[in-house]
């Protein structure tokens, strides 16, 4: 197995409902650095996973339509306590579509995982 991880980050405001969540129920900001990593069985027959300057630009792109917002605002995540893992699932599954439209070249579309 191969993988190549790109690197970006957000500041987010926002804040949770339910009480497990104290403090950080009032709003409240964070920063995240935010890695993805892409998996293959092999390499491709340029020897690569993914072409590393597109997976850099539509990452950060997806976490742009993110950063400096009060995620509380976004219809998005209305109703949707936007936790860490929450997050993660979400810029996952929006780099999984743009990798399947063919936005991170050809040979991402036979990427075994994001993460």
């Amino acid at each position: 197995m191969f993988s190549v991880t790109v690197r970006d980050h957000m500041m987010i405001a926002h804040s949770f409902r339910g009480e497990v969540f104290g403090p950080a129920q009032k709003l409240h900001g964070a920063t995240f650095v935010v890695d993805a990593t892409f998996r293959r069985a092999d390499v491709d027959a340029d020897g690569i996973v993914v072409d590393i300057a597109l997976a850099t630009e539509v990452l950060g792109a997806i976490v742009g339509e993110l950063n400096l917002r009060n995620l509380d605002d976004e219809p998005a995540f209305a109703g949707v306590n936007t936790t860490t893992e929450v997050l993660a699932r979400t810029i996952a599954d929006r780099l999984a579509e743009r990798a399947l439209a063919g936005d991170l070249g050809a040979g991402a579309r036979e990427l075994a995982g994001i993460t």
